[in-house]
């Protein structure tokens, strides 16, 4: 098995690999494209994640600067997702993120990860976990997502969250470690912000 095919088992390989740095290096120009692309330019930004992701669904929008350690290489978006300026993509192995997701400011999704014993990372292992977040979820700005994790859908992470372990569907869930703190109520529909009463 080669140290790229490695990438995507959950194994530990070498990321330095010639290979590897060759294809990363030709997926960041285009991020780098897309960073330097001007607000108005919005045709140019949506050919640039076409061309950058593995999918990008109908309407998705990402404030640049966006940061990938793969340029979104292997990061698969449904339709509707918007995510606010400096997004962190570790995409090193597979992200899924579901149809009508908004992602704040300044949030970090990571399927890297680097062993804990010493020896180990001193000769520049890693290994990579794939992370899947779910159908209309907030992820709150600021929040931390480490590799491994499945956020299901419909569910809000709070801003500051540090996402270590699976959350599930219908559920604010907040924290450093994240905890479900309660599920989603039909006190929501009536108020959307505090006592701030919902009125269409």
């Amino acid at each position: 098995m080669t140290q790229k095919e490695k990438m995507h088992s959950c194994k530990l390989y070498l990321p330095n690999d010639d290979d590897i740095m060759r294809d990363q290096l030709d997926c960041l120009e285009k991020q780098y494209d897309y960073n330097l692309t001007r607000p108005h330019e919005l045709e140019l930004r949506g050919k640039l994640l076409k061309e950058m992701f593995a999918e990008i669904g109908e309407g998705c929008y990402i404030e640049p600067p966006l940061h990938a350690n793969w340029g979104g290489h292997h990061v698969h978006f449904g339709k509707g997702v918007y995510a606010n300026f400096n997004l962190t993509l570790v995409d090193d192995t597979h992200i899924y993120v579901g149809d009508y997701t908004l992602i704040g400011p300044n949030v970090t999704i990571a399927t890297g990860g680097h062993p804990i014993d010493p020896d180990l990372r001193e000769k520049g292992y890693q290994y990579n976990a794939s992370v899947r977040i779910g159908r209309n979820c907030w992820i709150g700005a600021g929040a931390v997502i480490v590799p491994g994790v499945t956020v299901g859908d419909n569910t809000v992470i709070g801003a500051g969250s540090v996402v270590t372990k699976d959350i599930p569907s219908g559920v604010v869930a907040v924290g450093n470690p994240c905890r479900v703190l309660r599920e989603v109520n039909d006190r929501d529909k009536e108020y959307f912000f505090k006592d701030k009463k919902t009125e269409l």
